[in-house]
């Protein structure tokens, strides 16, 4: 375990990870790397049984962050009630600048995702756009999950019965 500064992270956190979604700060560690001796955070992504261990000195540049706050799943929530864009581009580039919003670990941003690839009927969409519908959905499901203390599930169904009423 190390002494120095966490950063304000402490073991038992929730936190997120960009391309990971929502983990457990498991602990800290100093490990000798090249001659060089790193502080580590060990964050526990569960769901996925995969342990990420990211240097301190770069956790905030990597994009770890603390789980949203309950405002800022406001403002994801809010972008899930508005209408959809009706987007003319092809899906090749749709779907790189989604794989990118979904991957920058931002609630509002991926809830944009969801809200576009939306659709009452799954057999309206694309096997690749039910791919990475499922893909935001999950992340952002999680997110919400652990903000408001409900299983995984629950908060999918709420963030899909909210979409439900605006479509």
């Amino acid at each position: 375990m190390s002494t120095h500064t966490n950063m304000g992270f402490n073991a038992g956190d929730h936190v997120v990870y960009p391309t990971h979604g929502v983990g457990t700060i498991i602990g800290f560690e100093c490990q000798a790397i090249s001659g060089m001796s790193i502080n580590l955070v060990v964050v526990e992504f569960e769901r996925d049984r995969m342990t990420l261990r990211v240097p301190l000195t770069k956790a905030t540049a990597s994009g770890l962050r603390r789980l949203s706050t309950k405002d800022d799943m406001n403002l994801a929530l809010t972008n899930l009630s508005k209408p959809t864009k009706i987007r003319k581009s092809m899906w090749s580039r749709r779907a790189q600048e989604y794989e990118m919003k979904i991957n920058s670990g931002n609630p509002a941003t991926i809830a944009e995702v969801v809200r576009e690839l939306y659709k009452d009927d799954d057999a309206d969409r694309s096997y690749s756009e039910r791919q990475m519908y499922q893909a935001a959905l999950k992340r952002l499901a999680r997110e919400f999950a652990a903000v408001e203390k409900i299983d995984e599930s629950s908060a999918a169904q709420r963030l899909e019965d909210l979409m439900r009423k605006v479509a």
